[in-house]
């Protein structure tokens, strides 16, 4: 019996009963009541993505004379308020419900149904909202839209506005040599420089590699609807669907060669996940060089020092922690961990369908906006203000026993070897021991150890040589 606040909604299970404010129909209702596991809805993005999908598909339908001009109309608006957000609430599913996403898919299909029913227009969630479709090629199309479409918009921006913000700091530095390190250990100098340009290739790196996976992600399986072989779709479905997609999103898309691999395997997807996974590998070591150099800021490196943007103790007073990249490094480990487990739900393709799509597009869409954010603040509230502390970087420069390398063409490795090893006993600077142990004039020492030639490489060579 109906309460108040509820009204009878049926499906082909039967009838059962839905709130009474509620967009949604019956399935969607047995949904929320089945999955009462996280709490945790679809993404933002991946509701975007599928209201895109069900306006464009409306709007094929129409022009293929499938559906009614006015039922496709009603329909194409409908789905584009969706995808705009303007409904999120009435899209309750939890993440963790059947492998495939259908409840999702009929969460989509019955709330634009309703939105784009009127008193003489009769709209079906099935028979005209899903015309052509099936949950199995609709949500890794919408999967696969959404990624795309976050990468353009969010990370892509992100990562260029932290390559270049590292590039302006790299060339400003340009002429400021530090001591290198390897394996935690003094070594040949750099310039501050060389190494902010070391981040920026490995960004410029990731870059590349995202654009590239972007080729194969743009590939859509719409169209192959249950399994891949189209059943119940026009032949012109898919290409149109792909071409009113790249007109909506105003990102171009394909539709996939083959879409029993799009619905069945999704590698490339992992691929992407992959890419996202080995950027969170470059963040992770950017953010924990600027940790160490940060460290301090008398017992440790102090090389550098970060912005100061709050308390760092609740009982130390004055203590100031690098906060940013350690913000950015919690991001990184938990992308990796987003990346194992879509590599497990990649593997998750049993025949022809892949049971894992809906932690797919979570933790696919989660990486991205995580990322995308950490990256911005790294860029403006930590890369951009820092400041090199000049005074204790040329004091370690000055004692640093490594210099002693540039002398080995000169005077050979054992010898060279032994100044660094009684300079560091000493404690006194290299050029000293190695004016008293060669008999090279301090002019010239000074010309073989200064450290900002050594970051030039090459083979030093005695005056007149």
């Amino acid at each position: 019996m109906a309460r108040p606040d509820t009204r009878t909604e049926h499906d082909s299970m039967g009838e059962l009963q839905v709130p009474a404010d509620a967009l949604w129909g019956a399935q969607t209702q047995r949904a929320v009541q089945n999955f009462r596991i996280s709490g945790q809805p679809m993404p933002r993005g991946f509701i975007r993505a599928l209201g895109l999908v069900k306006a464009a598909a409306a709007e094929v339908n129409g022009g293929l004379g499938l559906l009614g001009r006015t039922t496709a109309a009603a329909i194409r608006k409908a789905a584009l308020e969706v995808a705009s957000g303007a409904h999120d609430a009435q899209f309750p599913v939890d993440v963790f419900q059947t492998g495939s996403g259908t409840s999702s898919n009929m969460n989509a299909n019955e709330v634009i149904a309703h939105l784009a029913a009127g008193k003489r227009l009769k709209v079906h969630p099935n028979d005209h909202v899903n015309l052509g479709q099936s949950s199995n090629d609709v949500v890794p199309t919408s999967i696969r839209v959404a990624a795309c479409l976050a990468l353009r918009e969010d990370l892509q921006p992100a990562l260029v506005h932290l390559r270049k913000t590292v590039e302006r700091r790299a060339r400003s530095l340009r002429r400021v040599a530090k001591t290198g390190r390897t394996h935690l250990m003094d070594a040949m100098p750099l310039t501050f420089g060389q190494e902010f340009g070391a981040w920026a290739s490995q960004l410029a790196s990731a870059e590349a590699r995202i654009a590239d996976s972007l080729v194969r992600l743009r590939r859509l399986p719409i169209g192959g609807t249950a399994i891949g072989t189209g059943i119940n779709a026009d032949p012109r479905f898919a290409p149109r669907m792909a071409r009113q997609l790249s007109t909506l999103s105003r990102q171009r898309f394909e539709p996939a060669a083959d879409r029993f691999e799009g619905i069945a395997a999704q590698d490339d997807i992992v691929e992407m996940s992959g890419q996202l996974n080995a950027l969170a590998v470059a963040l992770m070591k950017i953010s924990n060089d600027l940790r160490w150099m940060n460290s301090g800021p008398l017992a440790g490196l102090g090389d550098v020092e970060l912005p100061a943007l709050q308390p760092g103790s609740s009982i130390m007073p004055g203590k100031v922690n690098p906060v940013i990249p350690e913000a950015v490094a919690m991001v990184c480990a938990q992308v990796m961990g987003h990346h194992t487990a879509i590599t497990v739900a990649g593997q998750s393709g049993n025949f022809q369908l892949n049971v894992m799509l809906p932690l797919i597009a979570l933790d696919l869409l989660d990486g991205i906006g995580l990322l995308s954010r950490a990256m911005r603040h790294l860029a403006d509230d930590a890369i951009e203000g820092l400041s090199v502390r000049e005074a204790r970087v040329d004091e370690a420069l000055s004692r640093n026993p490594i210099l002693v390398t540039a002398l080995n063409p000169i005077i050979g490795y054992e010898k060279a070897a032994a100044i660094a090893k009684q300079a560091y006993k000493e404690g006194r600077p290299v050029l000293d021991v190695a004016r008293e142990a060669t008999g090279l004039s301090t002019r010239e020492l000074k010309r073989l150890l200064d450290p900002l030639a050594l970051t030039r490489g090459g083979v030093p060579s005695r005056e007149g040589g």
